[in-house]
């Protein structure tokens, strides 16, 4: 009879094999795509590549399009997520949703680097931006129960609505800054720029 020891370390082992094909297939995909075009590349050259079977890919990934964007539903960091939710890091409300969407974009599910790739693979493809937008949204109902919390019983839905729609927005628009700087350095260096110029529109007096 195992040990809960040894089933645990079996149960690592078989996360550690699935992570690693998982990024092959990202891997692959960025690869290809890179020599061949985006619109060129199938997913039995992916599997080719990779060396396993066209069944196995759909083990993974439900399209092409899911193995070029190499993203997995986002979760948050839990002590990142746990410090807004009870307010913090700093108790200021803007400060601290800065410091969670910073989080957030430094610790992407298949890591910067392919994140990063897969940005610049989906520009000029509509349809995997709103894709890469549907697995971000995945964040959601995570958001909205933390916002909940650090608000209080006391705020309504529409305002955690706002609070959750920000957090998003801020994601977004230092995605967007950062490919307008050229994509230069990473990507969460450019949060606090965006974070200013809300700071900036919201004290504007005309």
């Amino acid at each position: 009879m195992q040990d809960v020891q040894e089933v645990v370390e079996a149960e690592g082992l078989r996360a550690r094999k699935k992570r690693a094909r998982l990024e092959a297939f990202v891997d692959a995909t960025h690869r290809l795509a890179a020599e061949q075009g985006l619109d060129r590349v199938t997913v039995e050259a992916i599997c080719a590549e990779v060396g396993v079977s066209v069944r196995t890919f759909f083990n993974y990934f439900e399209s092409k399009d899911d193995a070029v964007l190499g993203m997995e539903h986002w979760h948050l960091a839990p002590a990142a997520a746990e410090a807004f939710a009870t307010g913090g890091p700093t108790g200021d409300l803007l400060a601290d949703m800065q410091a969670l969407t910073a989080s957030a974009l430094d610790h992407p599910p298949l890591g910067k680097e392919r994140m990063e790739r897969a940005f610049e693979l989906a520009k000029g493809h509509p349809e995997l931006m709103l894709r890469a937008y549907t697995h971000v949204q995945g964040l959601h109902d995570e958001i909205a129960g933390l916002v909940r919390r650090r608000l209080g019983d006391a705020a309504d839905e529409s305002t955690v609505a706002l609070v959750g729609a920000l957090l998003l927005g801020l994601a977004h628009a230092t995605f967007v800054r950062w490919d307008s700087a050229g994509a230069a350095g990473d990507v969460q260096d450019h949060l606090p720029s965006v974070v200013a110029d809300l700071t900036a529109i919201f004290s504007r007096t005309t």
